[in-house]
């Protein structure tokens, strides 16, 4: 991605121009197209200039001397003219709306692939709609301000300085006039500015506050209609709905009120300057094909004059728009992969914590740590089984054996490595997860499964790798889907039960074929009969892989070697289920509460 947080001081707000400098390293490849589709525009404005000029020959030459032989020579130059314009404006779409779709592209590739490599911290403090209207709506816009609004406001405004010079060359008082007449417009402009540029950002974030209602109430649409809430999501909805659209409401005043002033002031200058020139013409001191040049000069600005109004809003909605890009790319990312990373040579799944503290980091200073000082060996091969009461810190540990978040002290080491000397694709290589949220993406069976083998695409030995991690996740009502591998799973896989996208992630886990196998209770939702076929077959799996279970099962407690007991935050104790059964009554009662919450395990 390119390195464009020098452009802007940190801690403060920027100027528009300074924050619409940020996007030039993406824009620097489209830069020359642009710019000639900037040329383009501005011979088109130069050109409708001239005419005026013809204009001015034919009315003080033919036309006052009768000569009807020597009109059809400006008329024709007018044609000319005319269709020279036309040419540069289709020049000039031609060649910017092109290079405004790339560098869209490359914006929300740098931030998509931005979003890929943050931690999930940042994840769990933003909301998805605020990200999708980032993605979606803000790049959009800067696209369009890009292909559009940028070369017309440069264009517009050079047009205006070229158009007050030949209205001085065509009479100096009433250009005195004209350009008098445009001053309100200037001041108001940057009154306009700093009004527009705070109600531009709170709409966009009101569409992403919108965005994420949506999202949440389609992806709950299940809870909503079980529990008859539709109404009351609906009322929410409309209240936020009420808000963007006062919101826009404001927007809409604003550029009205912006166009008034657009409007009025050219139509009291065009009056004070026809009063003006009339007057000339009767006392000499100009021609009548000089006050019609200057006429027509003073209407070819009129659309760069009035122009500026609506291409001010979109400048500063898309300064806006950047300043929301850029809030996600300049976001630190606290896990990076070692400038120097280190490599596991002889990989064997030796899993080590050495003094692991966790916490938040916002977390209030005198608040405990969630993880507080765990040392745990795994040897290779082992299974270990964490069982704790709710809180207890299980699910966190497993969390920072991936570096989903960072341990805030002491290390976590496989097979003697720092997993902080490994780069992130190397350590999630060797450390393969299935959460008990099973989460699937919209695409095949085969992909989902085989989404920690990307180098498996196609041939055997994929198809063998995914029939055998299926056969172990007891996955057999795959055979039964329509096209069966091929089936396409829907959104999250939504469109399977609980139970069958615990199984196709536990598969996934099994075929990335890792190092060490971390399992955070992903059988919760199978029923007992599922569960012990899909225990039996991952023994053969845990016998050759280390694996760290999280248990809410006693039935899950058993495929482990040795328990590690966790209690608020700390392993209290580490042994055999029946030595931890005879020895330790905290450990009792855990096991108690498990077979409470599992009823049918006691009758099991």
């Amino acid at each position: 991605m390119p390195d464009t947080s020098a452009l802007t001081a940190p801690g403060r707000r920027a100027g528009t121009a300074r924050t619409l400098l940020r996007l030039v390293p993406f824009v620097r490849p489209a830069l020359p197209r642009i710019v000639l589709g900037s040329i383009a525009a501005l011979l088109a404005g130069l050109v409708a200039l001239g005419i005026p000029l013809v204009l001015q020959v034919l009315v003080d030459g033919p036309l006052s001397s009768g000569d009807a032989s020597a009109v059809w020579p400006a008329a024709i130059t007018v044609l000319v003219l005319g269709i020279l314009e036309a040419a540069f404006i289709m020049a000039r779409r031609f060649l910017v709306l092109t290079p405004g779709t790339h560098v869209e592209a490359t914006l929300r590739t740098t931030l998509y692939t931005k979003l890929q490599d943050l931690p999930v911290s940042f994840h769990d403090k933003w909301q998805s709609g605020q990200l999708l209207s980032r993605a979606m709506s803000d790049l959009g816009l800067i696209r369009r301000w890009l292909s559009f609004g940028l070369v017309l406001l440069i264009v517009n405004l050079i047009t205006i300085a070229v158009g007050a010079v030949v209205l001085f060359f065509w009479n100096w008082v009433l250009a005195l006039v004209f350009l008098i007449c445009s001053i309100p417009l200037w001041i108001y402009g940057y009154v306009f500015e700093q009004k527009y540029s705070v109600v531009a950002r709170r709409s966009q974030d009101q569409q992403g506050d919108l965005a994420t209602a949506v999202e949440e109430s389609v992806h709950g649409i299940r809870v909503l209609k079980s529990f008859g809430r539709g109404k009351h999501s609906l009322e929410k909805f409309t209240r936020q709905a009420d808000r963007l659209r006062g919101t826009e409401l404001d927007k809409a005043r604003a550029i009205a009120n912006i166009w008034l002033w657009l409007l009025l002031v050219p139509d009291v200058a065009f009056a004070l300057c026809l009063g003006g020139g009339v007057w000339l013409v009767s006392e000499g001191q100009m021609t009548s094909g000089e006050l019609i040049a200057f006429f027509a000069t003073a209407t070819v600005l009129r659309f760069p004059i009035e122009s500026i109004g609506f291409l001010l809003s979109m400048t500063f909605d898309t300064r806006t728009a950047v300043d929301r890009l850029f809030e996600v790319l300049d976001a630190p990312n606290p896990i990076t992969d070692p400038e120097n990373p280190a490599t596991v040579l002889e990989p064997a799944g030796r899993l080590t914590f050495d003094d692991v503290h966790f916490r938040y980091q916002d977390a209030s200073p005198g608040t405990p740590d969630l993880i507080d000082g765990i040392d745990l060996e795994l040897e290779p091969g082992e299974t270990m089984a964490l069982v704790g009461l709710t809180g207890s810190g299980k699910t966190t540990l497993t969390a920072l054996t991936t570096r989903l978040y960072d341990v805030t002290a002491g290390s976590i080491k496989l097979d003697g490595v720092d997993i902080r000397d490994l780069t992130r694709e190397e350590l999630r290589r060797r450390v393969a997860m299935a959460f008990e949220d099973a989460t699937l993406f919209s695409s095949s069976v085969r992909d989902n499964v085989l989404l920690g083998r990307p180098e498996l695409s196609r041939g055997p030995v994929a198809d063998s790798v995914v029939a055998e991690a299926l056969q172990i996740a007891q996955a057999d009502f795959v055979a039964e889907l329509p096209d069966g591998w091929h089936t396409t799973v829907g959104e999250e896989g939504l469109s399977l039960s609980g139970g069958q996208r615990q199984r196709l992630a536990l598969a996934r886990a099994v075929a990335a074929a890792p190092s060490v196998l971390v399992l955070d209770d992903p059988l919760s939702a199978l029923d007992v009969d599922t569960e012990a076929r899909v225990e039996a077959a991952l023994r053969r799996v845990l016998a050759t892989t280390t694996a760290l279970i999280v248990a809410h099962r006693p039935s899950t407690v058993q495929l482990a070697d040795r328990v590690a007991l966790l209690q608020d935050g700390k392993v209290t104790a580490v042994g055999t289920h029946s030595e931890l059964l005879a020895s330790n009554a905290h450990y009792r009662y855990v096991i108690s509460s498990l077979e409470a919450d599992n009823p049918r395990e006691v009758e099991k």
